[in-house]
């Protein structure tokens, strides 16, 4: 499974395999696994929900591709709940893009209607 790479601005904050999704959303989501560089944006991971645009997140894959989006957004429910309790969303994947980067998502997506 892919690796993809997140940063806020040009500081790598964290990885995400990305591992579940929505095509016909273009939505992308996963577990976060934050690095040395998530501390510096936590707290606004933790309290905003809402609007997270100040951040300037951005998803990379491994080829160092920028994923095209309406918008990324990290949240942080680890004080709440456990310790790895935190996820990231992609909203607005273009379709291309999407069957570009997520080939399971939309084959899973497409065999759920199958008979």
């Amino acid at each position: 499974m892919a690796r993809f790479s997140i940063y806020s601005g040009l500081i790598l904050v964290g990885y995400s395999s990305l591992e579940s999704g929505d095509p016909p959303m273009g939505v992308a989501f996963g577990q976060f696994e934050p690095t040395t560089g998530y501390p510096a944006i936590q707290n606004e991971c933790c309290t905003n929900h809402f609007d997270q645009s100040g951040l300037a997140l951005s998803v990379k894959t491994e080829a160092g591709l920028v994923i095209p989006s309406m918008g990324v957004t990290i949240l942080d429910y680890a004080e709440e709940l456990l310790p790895d309790c935190i996820e990231i969303s992609i909203l607005g994947i273009p379709t291309a893009f999407y069957e570009e980067f997520f080939p399971a998502h939309v084959i899973k997506y497409t065999h759920q209607f199958a008979r």
